[in-house]
């Protein structure tokens, strides 16, 4: 079976900021499609935080859907990429606002500045990757572009106050269970940038091992050790949460049949759709339903 491939290669360079000074504290902002949307990874914290657009976030071995006012931070080197949902030929002009700090920054004040000791188990968590869920959108773009506006001295400071504040909140989700330190050179990276976003994009088709090894220009047994250490998940194991993901997301916001959403989402039986769903959410997709139309305020709970 061949794929019909419509990804281009992931453009060279790594990821980079433009700025190429010796600053400990860089700031840029991009929107989609763009070069720096890649699965990728780097030795710097990142705090992201997205104001347009809907899609699949990907961060170690965490899938998951990702929309306006979602805020993450993720520790060194551990490999994360968010891919929008758009149209053929549709641009986002501004989709992300990033933050990356040299990991050794907070931690080396810490030494002499015992108060900064607050901010460290948060960055410990980091190399997870943490999700903020009360994020009030409007303040983060604020506090985002207070760090950008800033230079010197303030630019650290400025970033420290955030640091704090974030540190402070208890409403946070961990991401990926694997604390994953990525090795892979940018040639690997890219290998996986184009099966992940091939999978996300082609997630209701079959989807084979061999198919993607083939894509990779790789033998089925080396692109399935490749593909579980890159990314901390089996291939089919990627695959699976990448259609849950999505299954949750029609659970949530339609009123479709847990069947219908069952083949929608790439599942050839329903038996096999509610086994996945029990082993990535330990509840079954009707409960899935029922809890979050209660998380939403909905009247009607029952599927």
């Amino acid at each position: 079976m061949s794929v019909a491939l419509r990804l281009e290669k992931p453009q060279a360079p790594e990821f980079e900021l433009a700025d190429n000074s010796d600053r400990s504290v860089h700031y840029l902002e991009h929107g989609f499609p763009c070069p720096l949307v890649r699965w990728h990874y780097h030795d710097d914290f990142e705090l992201h935080l997205i104001v347009a657009s809907t899609g699949k976030v990907f961060v170690g071995d965490h899938v998951g859907g990702f929309g306006p006012g979602q805020l993450v931070l993720t520790g060194p080197r551990l490999p994360h990429n968010w891919i929008s949902q758009t149209e053929p030929d549709e641009v986002v002009e501004l989709r992300d606002l990033v933050i990356q700090f040299r990991m050794d920054l907070v931690s080396g004040m810490a030494k002499f500045a015992p108060e900064l000791g607050s901010i460290m188990p948060m960055l410990e968590r980091a190399r997870h990757g943490i999700e903020f869920q009360s994020v009030d959108v409007e303040l983060a773009k604020r506090a985002f572009r207070e760090v950008r506006d800033a230079s010197g001295a303030q630019r650290i400071a400025k970033l420290l106050n955030l640091l704090n504040s974030l540190a402070e909140d208890q409403d946070y989700v961990l991401l990926s269970t694997l604390a994953i330190r990525s090795r892979a050179d940018q040639a690997s990276q890219d290998k996986i940038q184009l099966v992940t976003q091939y999978i996300s994009e082609n997630f209701a088709s079959e989807i084979s091992l061999s198919d993607m090894a083939s894509l990779v220009s790789m033998n089925d047994s080396s692109f399935s050790r490749f593909f579980a250490k890159a990314t901390g998940n089996s291939f089919v194991r990627f695959v699976n949460r990448v259609r849950i993901s999505k299954a949750c997301e029609l659970l949530s916001d339609t009123d479709k049949p847990i069947t219908a959403i069952c083949y929608e989402t790439g599942f050839n039986n329903i038996a096999n759709f509610n086994r996945r769903f029990r082993e990535l959410k330990e509840i079954t997709p009707r409960e899935y339903r029922r809890q979050s139309r209660l998380r939403h305020g909905s009247r009607q709970v029952e599927p």
